[in-house]
C-alpha cells in the first residue's frame, strides 16, 4: 500500500505544470537580465566618452569625439 501511495505521489508531481512554469518565468527573467547587462555594457563605453567630452567642452578643450 505505501508503494502505491508513493508512486501516485510521485506521478503527481510529474504531470504538476506549475513548477514548469515557474522555471520557464525564471529563465525568461534571466534572459532579460542579460540582455541588459549586454546593453549596459555595450553603451558603456559611448556614454563615458560622451560625459568626457562635456567635461572637456565645460573646461574650454576642444572635444572631437
Amino acid at each position: 500500500m505505501i508503494f502505491q501511495a508513493i508512486k501516485t505521489s510521485v506521478m503527481k508531481f510529474v504531470k504538476d505544470e506549475d513548477g514548469l512554469t515557474i522555471v520557464e518565468y525564471a529563465v525568461a527573467g534571466g534572459l532579460v537580465t542579460l540582455g541588459a547587462v549586454a546593453a549596459f555594457v555595450a553603451l558603456g563605453g559611448s556614454v563615458s566618452t560622451a560625459i568626457n567630452c562635456l567635461d572637456d567642452a565645460v573646461n574650454g578643450v576642444d572635444c572631437t569625439p
